[in-house]
């Protein structure tokens, strides 16, 4: 009955940062399908999932903190990268929790957007290697 999640939506207070994080430093690609809604927002297209950008300026993030807790609400993003993940968060100076040994099969690392939401990165620990080659 449940094929999987359609879309995740977050709050964002100022579309500037917002864009310039997502776009900027991580180089994801805006919709052009985004409907009018009447008020300012970006939608991101991930295989079968999307990310919405909300832009509410009284709205708060859920967790209200900037603070890197993998253990606080989240959502994950899958990538093939995540040395060059790293690079380029290194790059941007991006504050992250690098976790490549955990108790799960994967590499993960953990960011917070201009508005505290916190977004996990994870891919295959094989990659790592690979992508230094």
């Amino acid at each position: 009955m449940y094929e999987g999640i359609h879309h995740v939506s977050l709050v964002v207070t100022d579309l500037k940062k917002a864009l310039y994080f997502y776009e900027g430093i991580l180089g994801f690609k805006a919709d052009k399908e985004r409907p009018q809604f009447g008020f300012p927002g970006v939608w991101y297209t991930f295989g079968a999932t999307q990310l919405h950008l909300i832009v509410n300026p009284q709205g708060k993030a859920l967790r209200g903190t900037d603070d890197l807790d993998s253990r606080d609400g989240h959502f994950a993003i899958r990538v093939t990268d995540i040395s060059g993940l790293l690079k380029k968060l290194d790059h941007f100076k991006v504050p992250y929790h690098n976790k490549p040994e955990n108790k799960t099969p994967w590499h993960q690392v953990y960011v917070c957007d201009p508005d505290g939401n916190l977004i996990e990165f994870n891919g295959d620990r094989q990659s790592d290697s690979e992508s230094d080659l």
